[in-house]
């Protein structure tokens, strides 16, 4: 009877134990700290929106070190000479890069999430733009941000996503400047010395030319004028010989 219940008394147990451990394990994962992030947010997040202010905001995950700079790649249809910085933390400065921008400076304290904005001139015409992001700490650590889900799908290293709005009626793109392609000097302004030295060449083509002209008729009228001076010479000798012999 005595073994009987002692095995009945650890059954029970053992069907109260298991539900119990699953509910703290449970617990335990909902009491977690949550996966750090980078987020982003636009003031007018419409397509084609002008003069937009896009807040960045960067958790800080690191427990030994702060964030030191972040660098950012911009999406499609986004220049980089579009974008200006609006506001920082101290001393952190705003660099332009081939695809994107890099903003850093003294490491943020640890434990401090890294918030700035820039404006941007002209939001392009997408249903959403993703900010893949580089978060690098002080001690060297990096953090990458730069998977972007498709199809609703959940990754573990997502990046900042801006769902954008249907542009506003009538907004259009905007123009950029005209701007010399990369590699191609600016166009002078001083004439083109090929140009001023064509004209240059002919007339001193024609000069000498002129020169030859006048040289050549100088050296005919002097050959006749010897012609006649030596004729005339002969003709006062011819006369003055039958002169003599008469």
């Amino acid at each position: 009877m005595n073994r009987s219940r002692t095995r009945r008394r650890r059954l029970r147990f053992r069907r109260l134990g298991i539900p119990a451990v699953g509910a703290l394990v449970v617990v335990g994962v909902a009491a977690g700290p949550a996966a750090a992030h980078a987020e982003v947010t636009a003031s007018d997040p419409r397509a084609l929106a002008e003069n937009v202010t896009l807040s960045f905001t960067s958790e800080a995950e690191s427990e030994t070190a702060g964030i030191a700079e972040l660098r950012v790649v911009l999406p499609k249809g986004m220049a980089p000479d579009a974008l200006t910085l609006k506001d920082a933390p101290k001393e952190w400065k705003f660099t332009a890069t081939a695809d994107g921008y890099t903003i850093g400076g003294p490491a943020l304290p640890t434990g401090t999430d890294a918030e700035y904005s820039v404006t941007v001139r002209q939001l392009p015409d997408e249903k959403s733009l993703a900010f893949k992001t580089l978060e690098t700490y002080g001690d060297g650590k990096v953090s990458r941000w730069i998977e972007v889900p498709t199809e609703g799908e959940k990754v573990d290293n997502p990046a900042p996503v801006l769902e954008l709005k249907a542009a506003a009626p009538g907004a259009k793109p905007i123009s950029p400047g005209p701007s010399p392609a990369p590699g191609s000097a600016a166009p002078s302004t001083r004439p083109s010395t090929a140009s001023s030295s064509a004209p240059a060449a002919s007339a001193g083509a024609r000069a000498t030319s002129a020169e030859g002209a006048g040289s050549s008729t100088g050296a005919v009228v002097g050959v006749i004028a010897a012609v006649l001076v030596l004729g005339a010479a002969g003709a006062l000798w011819w006369l003055r010989r039958n002169r003599g012999r008469a």
